[in-house]
């Protein structure tokens, strides 16, 4: 595992099909290509998570969106392309853009869009979004520190992007993007 701050090492570990963990905008995140299924498995059984329960994807680029577009009418991509007060992940209609591996049991992804700098920078040198779970195991609360991932993964981990979190002061809330519908406050 390496440490480092440096945005292209860690692009690379996930190009080739690695974990690693980085700041996002409240707690420490886990993440990888969502297209990469040994990668997301391997994600699922360091948080001991259900597949069936999908994951968020999340990116800093309102183009990197643009895929999930013909399943939104014209107000509910407006509303995930937009800038809250608050991180929001919504959850979007989708049966063919992503990866069942990502989507779990259900017919929708839960999509972000980060204002977050180290978020915004990992997903545009990559040019897509990334899964963006938190880092923790099942029952135990997210990492927010790197002394607190290593002490919840080890070295089991590919990379750990240092950088600063964000000054959020709880994870994303999830909301249906077509109902309005809180699942995650």
């Amino acid at each position: 595992m390496i440490i480092t701050s440096s945005i292209a090492e860690i692009t690379d570990i996930i190009r080739q099909g690695g974990v690693v963990a980085y700041p996002t905008e409240a707690v420490w995140g886990l993440g990888c290509d969502p297209y990469n299924e040994l990668a997301v498995r391997r994600i699922l059984a360091l948080k001991s998570r259900p597949e069936e329960k999908g994951l968020i994807l999340i990116t800093g680029d309102k183009q990197q969106l643009l895929k999930w577009q013909p399943h939104l009418n014209a107000e509910s991509f407006e509303r995930l392309v937009s800038a809250p007060t608050h991180p929001t992940s919504w959850v979007v209609p989708d049966t063919e853009v992503t990866p069942t591996w990502v989507r779990g049991k259900h017919q929708s992804v839960a999509i972000r869009l980060s204002q977050h700098q180290p978020v915004v920078d990992l997903c545009n040198r990559l040019e897509q979004a990334i899964v963006s779970t938190s880092a923790n195991p099942a029952g135990e609360e997210p990492a927010m520190n790197i002394d607190e991932l290593k002490g919840y993964f080890g070295e089991t981990l590919d990379g750990i992007y240092d950088a600063p979190l964000g000054g959020a002061t709880s994870p994303s809330q999830v909301k249906d993007i077509l109902t309005g519908k809180v699942f995650r406050v």
